[in-house]
């Protein structure tokens, strides 16, 4: 870990700035929306198209790298990430919002495709499961700081977004200046949908409705506590209990899932986290219980990302797994763009009102749960010694990261062969 951390923190460092001006802008625009006096409906819109842009470019990305490299690609897509930022507070409206949110959801989804595939050519064989984990952490780690500073301005003002735009140009500094130019790569063109949900129904469905569940945390949470009259300070420490249930339950889940039959494991996690949202909406109006059920809700939604994953691998070929991989993203892209959308139609007045939010996340994760439970009538579970070890991603990442986690899980399977062999 030391090592790769000495050989990549350059990349890691830009990274995690650019995680943080990710979190700060999500996070600001909830608040500046409600004093524009934005509907919630409107707010679904302008958080929606974050996911459209962030899936569109998650294909179109590896093309343009192909053309023009690297280094250009991530300049100018980290360039335009900047500019939008500036462009929110000058221009409070619902469809420039909504347009500067699918901008900005397209060079995010580039840059991490660029940065991904740094940091995979420079990590070797022996590392390159720790590097994933370091990145990942790094990206984490960033949303959650970011939520501190969203009290250091006036969300009212220019304040915030300007230190969200400029905390997104440092981070180009420590990348360009220390990474060379990687040789081209060739994305693996995805496993039909039809195909994927023949080996892996529970993957399919389960990774739908997680892009829903994860993209009401991430796009709808703010929103939810404007609406519900918190405090800014109040507001940051909602949104960043999210990410701290998921750094903090990743790993001991996926200790978990490497010892048992994952359909209960997945089945468990998501009736967790159902009711986790269930106390959310009931108890909203006790602060510290709000709280709690954030962390429950992250801690238990993210990692259900890697368990899903790794689910899928249990019924695949080693030579599929990559192609799978681009399938499962396209899905939960899919479900990640309809999820604000429900979630600020359940949100309205006439609605649900705020505890809307909570009701949509709260009936994702129950509908996973029955489905897994369904699945496990369908036929025998795989035995343990039988399946793969989890890789950890989160749901931020793009094709590159999923398909080094495959790798990594692929290495780790056939080292487990050999031993065995040997044995």
């Amino acid at each position: 870990m030391i090592q790769v951390l000495s050989s990549a923190w350059a990349l890691l460092l830009g990274m995690g700035l650019l995680m943080v001006g990710n979190g700060l802008q999500g996070t600001i625009l909830g608040v500046r929306g409600e004093i524009e006096g934005f509907s919630t409906l409107e707010m679904s819109f302008v958080m929606s198209a974050y996911f459209l842009g962030f899936l569109g470019g998650s294909r179109l990305a590896p093309e343009m790298i192909r053309r023009v490299g690297h280094v250009r690609v991530f300049a100018a897509l980290a360039s335009f990430i900047s500019a939008v930022m500036i462009l929110y507070p000058m221009m409070t409206n619902p469809v420039v919002w909504i347009l500067g949110r699918v901008v900005i959801g397209f060079c995010f989804s580039g840059v991490y495709v660029t940065a991904e595939s740094w940091l995979n050519n420079a990590a070797s064989n022996e590392n390159r499961g720790q590097a994933l984990s370091l990145y990942m952490i790094f990206q984490m780690t960033g949303i959650i700081s970011a939520q501190a500073l969203v009290l250091l301005g006036d969300p009212a003002g220019y304040e915030t977004f300007v230190i969200a735009s400029i905390l997104v140009s440092v981070s180009f500094a420590p990348i360009l200046l220390s990474i060379s130019p990687t040789p081209a790569f060739d994305t693996t063109k995805p496993m039909t949908l039809r195909e994927l949900m023949g080996k892996s129904p529970l993957g399919c469905v389960g990774m739908f409705l997680l892009g829903g569940v994860f993209s009401a945390q991430f796009g709808m949470a703010s929103v939810y506590g404007a609406r519900a009259g918190f405090s800014l300070a109040e507001i940051s420490t909602f949104v960043a209990a999210f990410y701290v249930g998921a750094v903090v339950l990743q790993y001991p889940l996926g200790w978990f899932s490497d010892r048992m039959d994952r359909r209960v494991l997945i089945m468990m996690v998501a009736v967790t986290g159902a009711c986790g949202a269930i106390a959310g909406m009931l108890f909203g109006l006790a602060f510290p219980i709000l709280l709690v059920s954030a962390f429950v809700i992250g801690g238990m939604s993210n990692p259900l990302y890697s368990l899903l994953l790794a689910h899928t691998n249990d019924f695949l070929e080693h030579e599929d797994m990559a192609a799978a991989s681009g399938g499962l993203l396209f899905i939960n892209g899919l479900g990640a763009i309809a999820g604000p959308l429900i979630t600020g139609w359940l949100m309205g007045d006439r609605v649900f009102g705020p505890q809307g939010f909570f009701l949509f996340i709260a009936a994702l994760l129950a509908t996973m749960a029955v489905y897994a439970m369904y699945r496990m009538t369908q036929r025998a579970a795989i035995p343990v010694d039988e399946t793969g070890t989890m890789s950890h991603v989160y749901p931020t990442a793009s094709p590159v990261a999923i398909e080094v986690a495959q790798e990594v899980a692929i290495e780790a399977a056939e080292a487990e062969a050999e031993t065995q062999h040997i044995a």
